[in-house]
């Protein structure tokens, strides 16, 4: 819902924003210049910021079992312009998630690269798992779109 008066956006009384992939993407890209690669460690702490705040709120406030927190992030990943998210898997006992994003505009705006540049996605779904789990998660993308896949994998497991 947007807020004409006071310029706020939010969904369920979380805050969002919108911003151009092409600007996330320009940082992410400058600040590479400066640190390398962990320059997405970086954006993958944002994104883990944001996915355990919505996770722990949905469970909280709505009471949300696991798997409905999952559908209800995927679903909304999709209507905040982020890309068609698959759930491939969820188990909480193993603690392990898997999620395929297809379109992410995060990809298509860094173009072509050698590594998977998804960083902020995938700090989202390490956040989110993070939370599930109640556990420190490892967070891979493999593939990504920007190194010619035909979409993106995230692989969250339970360390």
């Amino acid at each position: 819902m947007w807020n004409s008066e006071s310029g706020r956006l939010s969904f369920r009384e979380v805050r969002y924003l919108l911003i151009r992939p092409e600007t996330v993407v320009a940082i992410q890209k400058a600040v590479e210049e400066i640190m390398g690669e962990r320059a997405g460690e970086l954006f993958y702490a944002g994104g883990f910021a944001g996915g355990s705040l919505s996770s722990r709120r949905y469970k909280e406030v709505f009471g949300y079992s696991d798997r409905q927190i999952v559908d209800f992030m995927c679903r909304m990943g999709g209507q905040i312009g982020w890309g068609r998210f698959q759930l491939i898997e969820l188990d909480v006992a193993a603690g392990r998630l898997v999620v395929d994003v297809y379109d992410s505009p995060f990809a298509e705006a860094y173009g072509p690269a050698g590594h998977a540049v998804c960083h902020l996605i995938r700090g989202v779904l390490a956040g989110l798992a993070s939370g599930l789990f109640a556990a420190d998660v490892e967070a891979m993308e493999a593939p990504c779109v920007a190194q010619g896949a035909s979409c993106c994998q995230f692989t969250i497991q339970r360390k």
